[in-house]
């Protein structure tokens, strides 16, 4: 039985051209990361101008939901200016809040009732 087993199976011939290419193995190139998806860095205002102040005294109590970020997106303004704009519409009584949580405040336009 080993006998068939070992005639059955006959021995590799190997090609002259293989074995040249195959004994340089460990020089195959790197794989390059990508660089990735930049995104544009925004240029948005520290402090309101006169006419960004008019215009969110305007525009922004008019809106059904008020987060911090959406007035940042709308004014073109920095998160931080955009919670001091929410004190100061919210001291004006234009908006009253929904949501008040540690890190996240949810607002909306004030009906006068």
């Amino acid at each position: 039985r080993v006998a068939r087993l070992h005639a059955a199976m006959a021995p590799k011939k190997e090609d002259p051209k293989k074995s040249a290419k195959s004994s340089g193995g460990g020089k195959a190139k790197k794989k390059k990361w990508s660089k990735g998806k930049v995104k544009e860095k925004l240029s948005n205002l520290v402090l309101f101008d006169k006419i960004t102040y008019d215009k969110m005294l305007a525009d922004v109590p008019k809106l059904k939901l008020i987060p911090p970020s959406i007035i940042s997106e709308k004014l073109k303004c920095n998160g931080s200016l955009a919670r001091k704009a929410v004190k100061e519409l919210l001291s004006q009584k234009l908006i009253r809040p929904i949501l008040t949580h540690k890190s996240q405040c949810v607002y909306t336009r004030a009906s006068h009732q």
